[in-house]
């Protein structure tokens, strides 16, 4: 993965183009990118982040952030009743004890 910005880049190369290839992750824009080398491939990932910025100032809009910190996760009742009874248990909100379990099992 490369990283510039903010914005993360997954790579991948193709056997049969002998091409390196990819796309930014973390938006839901479609940016991509391409290039033979690995310089070249950085290049192409950071203009192409540029552009897009570029893009969305020339438009008058605001680039989509990679990420907010927020995000909406619809479950079933009866787990959200379970999750909400073992965040009481902790003596965690719901928000904290969510946030602590997703970076132990990131980690």
């Amino acid at each position: 993965m490369m990283e510039y910005k903010g914005y993360i880049g997954k790579v991948e190369f193709d056997d049969d183009a002998n091409i390196f290839h990819g796309e930014v992750i973390n938006l839901r824009d479609v940016i991509t990118f391409q290039g033979e080398t690995v310089g070249e491939l950085r290049s192409a990932f950071e203009d192409s982040v540029d552009d897009y910025l570029e893009f969305c100032e020339k438009r008058g809009e605001s680039p989509e952030k990679p990420y907010s910190g927020k995000f909406m996760v619809r479950i079933e009742p009866e787990l959200h009743k379970a999750v909400a009874m073992r965040a009481k248990m902790d003596h965690k909100s719901l928000n904290a004890w969510v946030h602590d379990t997703l970076a132990s099992a990131t980690a």
